[in-house]
């Protein structure tokens, strides 16, 4: 029996950049906190499909919405 491709579903996650803090410092975080990432404003984003990595791509701000332009596949895709 054929799989109809539209009826696949993806999680799509764009991953801007990474930090590690201890725990205790989590939890005292509220509203309006900021979490420092280990990039920059112009660094490539990673673009995971089902926690995979499959590209690397860069923000887009067009109006008020954020969009992810890929310019690399990354190996295997």
């Amino acid at each position: 029996m054929p799989t109809n491709i539209d009826n696949v579903k993806l999680e799509i996650a764009v991953v801007l950049g990474r930090s590690t803090i201890p725990m205790h410092q989590l939890l005292r975080m509220g509203r309006g906190a900021v979490i420092e990432l280990d990039s920059h404003q112009d660094d490539p984003v990673t673009v995971l499909a089902n926690n995979r990595p499959v590209a690397k791509g860069e923000i887009v701000i067009q109006g008020d919405r954020i969009a992810v332009s890929v310019s690399e596949l990354l190996k295997g895709y």
